[in-house]
């Protein structure tokens, strides 16, 4: 006879989603959407009332979308009912809420839950008799001398297992502590370089806003007094980068990352002006989700290919380093138009946006370009500078610079965002949080106001950020084309 099987408990996190509650445990059937009665509610406009419910039939637990008017996708896949694996992403819509389940593995399976006999086999029997005859506490006048003295032997015996058992076990006790003490100890040493590696990183920050103005006014300007001031900033930045790197090192970030993917995403996050060692949890999958989307499409090499042929990567390199702006914005580009000159978006209250850098009429002017005749139309206009590729580069870089300085206080992904969901808009978002880099930058977003972003900007950052992290290194992604800024004379 068999004892039903109960079901595995089902672990859910609400890995990206408006939930008021993040982590859940479940053993019976449960239900998922937007409505009160709901056991996860997600507030979100592609979740249905009652999206899917998830129920234990057949020894195994079921997932099924109850007529959900965005449909559920189970590990990529798009189902009506599905069994759930002991790890798998489920995703409300596409590119909707995720949700990660992991079933627990712990309950008895059917062989372990029959019914052992009553009986004992004879062998059994004949086993406890003898357990009894020579170890039992029996004082019955029948036992005889060699039975008392295998007694004795193994009172004796069991007194000195209990002596060494002892003794083990105060060892092992012993060392336990002393790991654990140790353990502790690592623990506070390390967070405490974290935090002295991240003073270091954003005081780094701080001085590089402090100079800005400095710096400008040093391109336009041959007085030795100004020039004077950069060399000492320039001295300053570099020792301390220096301090900030022997840290980094010691805290082995980039050698405890398992392969050089990690590795090219912690590189690429501190050369957009982030704190490469307090990395956001599951930013790297997010990046590694979108490095996949960019291998589903011809796009990136064919932007990249039509930048080299018309000899726009030195332009973007030369433009970006003038304005003390990593060469990787190229990046931000080709997301903006792949690179075409002519491209022109759609009808805004602000006007079309035109150009390889989409800039709208008002911020064309207000960064030195000629907007022509023709720009209430959604064609080319040989009089609109916006179409001019060395201008516009120009002036794309020092719109950009203006963002870093300012408002995104030096966090060149808060700077990315700006320029796609538009300053005005995401000044209203960053300025709740206060104005210094290390507290108003990019993580911080990501871990506070993560669904407050646009799906449209959330894209465009992490389409930007997994671009150039293929770019650092594109065979080993899987691309055939070299690092495109690889051979230009930049600095990196």
């Amino acid at each position: 006879m068999t004892h039903p099987i109960a079901p595995p408990a089902v672990n859910v996190k609400v890995e990206r989603g408006n939930a008021v509650k993040t982590i859940f445990c479940f053993t019976e059937s449960f239900q998922i959407g937007r409505g009160d009665a709901c056991d996860i509610r997600i507030h979100d406009d592609v979740v249905s009332r009652i999206h899917v419910e998830v129920s234990f039939r057949n020894d195994q637990w079921w997932l099924t979308d109850l007529k959900s008017s965005n449909g559920v996708w189970v590990d990529g896949i798009k189902v009506e009912q599905a069994p759930l694996k002991n790890q798998c992403n489920i995703m409300l819509g596409e590119d909707g809420p995720l949700l990660v389940f992991s079933i627990e593995d712990d309950h008895p399976t059917q062989k372990e839950q029959l019914i052992q006999p009553n009986e004992s086999s004879s062998d059994e029997l004949t086993l406890e008799h003898y357990k009894d005859h020579y170890f039992g506490d029996s004082n019955s006048a029948d036992i005889g001398q060699h039975t008392m003295m295998v007694r004795s032997a193994f009172a004796e015996v069991k007194k000195k297992q209990k002596r060494m058992y002892l003794f083990v076990i105060s060892v092992a006790v012993g060392l336990l502590l002393i790991s654990g003490t140790y353990a502790v100890f690592k623990h506070l040493e390390i967070q405490k370089y974290k935090k002295l590696a991240e003073d270091i990183f954003y005081s780094m920050k701080s001085l590089e806003l402090e100079f800005a103005d400095i710096l400008a006014l040093s391109q336009k300007t041959e007085d030795a007094k100004i020039k004077k001031k950069v060399a000492a900033y320039r001295a300053r930045q570099k020792e301390l980068g220096k301090n900030y790197d022997r840290f980094v090192s010691a805290l082995n970030t980039y050698e405890n990352e398992k392969d050089e993917k990690g590795r090219l995403i912690l590189k690429v996050a501190r050369i957009f002006g982030e704190c490469e060692i307090d990395i956001p949890d599951g930013f790297k999958k997010e990046v590694f989700n979108y490095i996949e989307k960019w291998k589903s499409t011809k796009r990136l090499e064919k932007a990249i290919k039509r930048a080299q042929e018309n000899g726009y990567v030195p332009k973007i390199i030369d433009a970006m380093q003038s304005c003390d702006l990593s060469p990787q914005f190229f990046y931000l580009g080709l997301q903006e138009s792949n690179f075409d000159v002519y491209a022109s978006g759609p009808e805004t209250r602000f006007g079309i946006a035109k150009g390889a850098w989409q800039f709208i009429p008002p911020t064309a002017k207000e960064y030195g370009l000629q907007v022509g005749p023709l720009s209430h139309l959604r064609i080319p206009d040989p009089n609109d500078e916006r179409h001019n590729f060395g201008k516009s580069t120009l002036a794309a870089a020092r719109y950009l610079r203006h963002i870093y300085n300012t408002e995104a206080q030096a966090s060149g992904l808060l700077v990315i965002a700006s320029y796609n969901w538009g300053e005005g808009r995401v000044v209203r978002l960053i300025r709740q949080m206060p104005k210094n880099p290390r507290d108003r930058n990019f993580w911080n977003i990501l871990k506070d106001k993560k669904y407050k972003i646009p799906k449209e900007t959330y894209d465009y950052v992490f389409y930007i950020f997994s671009a150039t992290v293929i770019g650092e290194n594109p065979r080993l992604f899987g691309f055939n084309f070299d690092n495109p800024l690889e051979n230009e004379n930049y600095i990196n």
